[in-house]
């Protein structure tokens, strides 16, 4: 059962950081309207990087591998200058930077830079359910101690709206992890003067005492919905509570199908929560979520 909801700051997200992941890819460009776009609205700086890692030349002789690293160099050298005149108005610096993996660069990154928010594009993966969101976007928001703005690859041609968000849509099961992304639906509803939907999936387990049960479950819920935004929160309009039936997961993509959502907001766990807990916005639900949503999604890690 989903834990008692507590009080839910709403005082305006600060964002000064932004660290923006690149590999250089269609991906990686589809994510930077967004990065521009809330640096401008919250007066913030961008931060490039990018991580050349040492796999792909393991094989590679030592002449070979002179020459691939100097090919390397250079193609970084011209993508970043293209980046830099990308930028063009907006405070940012670009790294490139080697290490021995982009987790680890990134921690470093994250210190260096003070960063309130990470932005990075996902590759659309091919075989393995598993590998559809790439183990590298899902090690760095299963890890981030700031905020990930995932722009997925299902996300729609055209969806960025030059990175303003319309309807933001935070899906919750009241649980602490979840409730530690509120703030930031609120804010990035405020700031963007978005449409903010709020809702919950009611699991089997809540409904396990059949009318009486679910009648409870629905009435709780409807409440802790209505208690995520507090009276006096300025908004461009009154937040929606929504609430649904069947796998959260599913629900939540259909929701935010339904409702046109442009960016999606859930609290996940870190790594080293586990599976089976009580809380259906666990690994598999994000992963989920994140794979397949049509529009960005941003996670904010919890704290177990």
């Amino acid at each position: 059962m989903a834990t008692a909801l507590g009080p839910i700051e709403t005082t305006r997200v600060a964002i000064r950081n932004i660290l923006y992941l690149t590999d250089f890819s269609a991906p990686s460009e589809a994510a930077l309207p967004f990065a521009a776009s809330i640096a401008r609205g919250y007066g913030a700086a961008i931060h490039g990087l990018h991580v050349l890692l040492p796999e792909a030349m393991s094989y590679a002789t030592p002449e070979t591998l002179a020459l691939a690293m100097d090919a390397q160099d250079e193609y970084a050298r011209i993508e970043k200058q293209r980046l830099e005149s990308q930028l063009a108005g907006i405070a940012h610096d670009v790294s490139i930077v080697r290490d021995v993996s982009v987790w680890h660069a990134v921690e470093e990154a994250l210190r260096s830079c003070s960063a309130d928010m990470i932005v990075l594009g996902t590759h659309g993966r091919t075989g393995a359910q598993k590998l559809l969101l790439g183990s590298i976007a899902e090690d760095i928001f299963r890890r981030s101690p700031v905020p990930v703005l995932t722009i997925g690859p299902s996300t729609r041609t055209g969806v960025h709206n030059a990175g303003h968000f319309h309807c933001v849509l935070y899906a919750t099961d009241f649980s602490p992890q979840s409730l530690a992304a509120a703030p930031f639906a609120v804010s990035l509803a405020q700031e963007n003067r978005a449409r903010l939907v709020l809702f919950h999936a009611i699991t089997e387990s809540e409904r396990e005492h059949g009318a009486a049960g679910a009648a409870s479950a629905v009435d709780s819920a409807t409440h802790k919905l209505e208690s995520i935004v507090p009276q006096g929160t300025e908004l461009s309009s009154k937040p929606v509570t929504m609430l649904g039936y069947g796998e959260p997961a599913h629900r939540i993509l259909q929701v935010a199908r339904e409702n046109h959502a442009d960016l999606i907001v859930l609290g996940v766990r870190d790594l080293g929560g586990h599976t089976g807990a009580a809380t259906h916005l666990g690994r598999a639900v994000a992963h989920q979520v994140v794979a397949h949503a049509v529009c960005p999604v941003l996670t904010v890690r919890g704290q177990e």
